[in-house]
C-alpha cells in the first residue's frame, strides 16, 4: 500500500533490532532506563523517507534523530523451552518474558549540533 506524501517513515535501532517508524506510531523495545512520561532520542537512524525522497546514505543521516515518549514499561508474552530426552527421564522446562518498553513517536527531525569529522585535526 503506497504511503501518502508528505508521510515521514525511518527506520530506527533500540537494542539491537531495527525499527520501522512514523510520527504518532507506538512500539515496544527493549527495556530502556527512562521513567514513563520521559522524552527520548533515537539517534542510530538508518533509514528516513517521505514520499517523494529517500535517504539512506551516512552523510545524509547524519543528525536525524527519532523523539519518542516512554508509555509504560511492561513485560512481553511467556516463552516456554521444553528440553525432552526420550527414555533419558530428561525433562526440562524453563520459561522467560522480556523486559519491554512502550515508545510513542513523536517526531523525526534533523538534529541542531554541527557535526565534528574524526578524521580531519583541529587546526593548532
Amino acid at each position: 500500500m503506497p504511503e501518502p506524501s508528505g508521510s515521514l517513515t525511518a527506520v530506527v535501532v533500540s537494542g539491537g533490532k531495527q525499527y520501522r517508524v512514523s510520527p504518532g506510531d507506538r512500539v515496544l523495545v527493549d527495556r530502556m532506563e527512562a521513567e514513563p512520561g520521559a522524552e527520548v532520542t533515537l539517534d542510530r537512524v538508518l533509514l528516513v523517507a517521505d514520499g517523494t525522497s529517500v535517504k539512506v546514505l551516512p552523510e545524509e543521516l547524519h543528525g536525524q534523530v527519532v523523539r519518542a515518549r516512554v508509555l509504560a514499561h511492561r513485560r512481553g508474552p511467556k516463552v516456554d523451552v521444553l528440553r525432552y530426552h526420550p527414555k533419558k527421564r530428561v525433562r526440562v522446562r524453563r520459561g522467560s518474558r522480556a523486559a519491554l518498553t512502550a515508545l510513542e513517536i513523536l517526531a523525526v527531525e534533523a538534529a541542531t549540533a554541527p557535526r565534528r569529522s574524526r578524521r580531519t585535526k583541529e587546526p593548532a
